[in-house]
C-alpha cells in the first residue's frame, strides 16, 4: 500500500463504478466508496456494498447533495473519482467546490466513461449530456483542479450481449439492424478493463491534465466486422438491414425518452465516428493500451465467444 494514493469513488455502486471500486481494491490502493445510508440497507445495492467489504474498501457514508459529509470524506484521501450517473452530471459542481474547500486533493477523474464529450458531434438528445459533460471540464480547469478525463468509449456490456439490437437480450442468430452503413469503426471496452485501466492512470504522471483514451486496437471495429466476427463463431450469415442517417435522425427525434438519447449516442457512435475520427495528440491525450501493455485486456472476440 505504501506511496499508493488514496482513492474515493463517488457513485461507486453504479453501472461503472462497481468495476472501478473493484479494480482500485485489487490495484492495492487503500479505498473508500461515498455511500448514503439508504444504499447499505437497499437489497440490491446491499450486495454491491457486500462485496466491497469483502475486498476490504471503506464505507464512508456521505451524500452528494451534503456539503459537509463530501468535504470530510474528501478530506481523508488523494484521488477522487466520479462515476454518478447522467441524471447528476450537472450536480458534480459539487463535488469540485467540496474539492476546493477540502484543498489536499492530488487528482479529480469526472464522470465521462464515454465519448469524449469535447470532441462528440451528437445531435439533442445526447447533445445535452457532452454539453454538460464539456462545462463540467471548463469548471475543473477554471478551479485548477488537476484532473484526468477516462474516455472510454462503448461499454462491451452494453453492446456485445444484443449487438446494440434494440429490445433484445441475446446476439440476433437471424436478422441484424445496422445503423448508418457499418463501416464507421468504434471501441468496445469490457467494464473490467476500463477500472483497470482508470486506476492505472490514478498515479501516473503521464495522465495528470490529460484524457486516457481506451482505443485497444483489437477492440477497434466497423459494425460490420463486429457481426462478421458473430457470424463466423456461429457459422450463419445474417439478414441485414442498414438504416441510413436521415431516417435515423427521424427515429432520433420520434422516440420517446430514454430510446432517443441511446440512439443519438449511437448515431454520435457509428455514423459519426466519434471514437476514432480524431487523432490523440500528445498535447491533450494517451492511449491506454500504449500507456499500460502489460494489460491483458478482453478483446471484442473474446466478449462474443461468451455467447456462442
Amino acid at each position: 500500500m505504501a506511496g499508493k494514493s488514496k482513492v474515493l469513488i463517488i457513485g461507486g455502486t453504479g453501472y461503472i463504478g462497481k468495476f472501478i471500486v473493484e479494480a482500485s481494491a485489487k490495484e492495492g490502493h487503500p479505498t473508500f466508496a461515498l455511500v448514503r445510508e439508504s444504499t447499505v440497507s437497499d437489497p440490491v445495492k446491499g450486495k454491491v456494498i457486500e462485496n466491497f467489504r469483502n475486498l476490504g474498501v471503506q464505507l464512508l457514508c456521505g451524500d452528494l447533495y451534503d456539503h459537509e459529509s463530501l468535504v470530510k470524506a474528501i478530506k481523508q484521501v488523494d484521488v477522487v473519482i466520479s462515476t454518478v450517473g447522467g441524471m447528476q452530471l450537472a450536480d458534480q459542481v459539487k463535488i469540485i467546490a467540496a474539492i476546493k474547500e477540502a484543498g489536499n486533493v492530488k487528482r479529480f477523474f469526472p464522470s465521462e466513461f464515454g465519448n469524449d464529450p469535447d470532441r462528440a458531434h451528437a445531435v439533442e438528445p445526447g447533445k445535452t449530456v457532452f454539453t454538460i459533460k464539456a462545462q463540467i471540464r471548463r469548471t475543473i480547469e477554471a478551479e485548477g483542479i488537476p484532473y484526468t478525463y477516462v474516455s472510454s468509449n462503448c461499454f462491451a456490456g452494453y453492446f456485445i450481449p444484443n449487438l446494440a439490437q434494440q429490445g433484445a437480450t441475446a446476439p440476433p442468430r437471424d436478422k441484424v439492424v445496422i445503423l448508418g452503413d457499418g463501416n464507421t469503426k468504434a471501441v468496445f471496452n469490457d467494464e473490467g478493463d476500463i477500472g483497470t485501466y482508470t486506476i492505472k492512470a490514478v498515479d501516473d504522471p503521464r495522465t495528470l491534465n490529460k484524457s486516457l483514451y481506451i482505443r485497444p486496437p483489437k477492440n477497434t471495429y466497423t459494425f460490420n466486422e463486429v457481426v462478421a466476427l458473430w457470424e463466423k463463431l456461429i457459422g450463419k450469415t445474417l439478414e441485414k438491414t442498414y438504416v441510413p442517417e436521415d431516417q435515423l435522425l427521424k427515429q432520433i427525434q420520434e422516440s420517446p425518452i430514454p430510446i432517443n438519447v441511446i440512439l443519438a449516442i449511437s448515431h454520435s457512435i457509428f455514423v459519426k465516428g466519434d471514437h476514432t475520427n480524431f487523432e490523440i495528440k500528445p498535447s491533450f491525450g494517451v492511449e491506454a493500451s500504449e500507456l499500460y501493455p502489460d494489460v491483458k485486456y478482453t478483446t471484442v472476440e473474446e466478449q462474443l465467444r461468451r455467447f456462442v
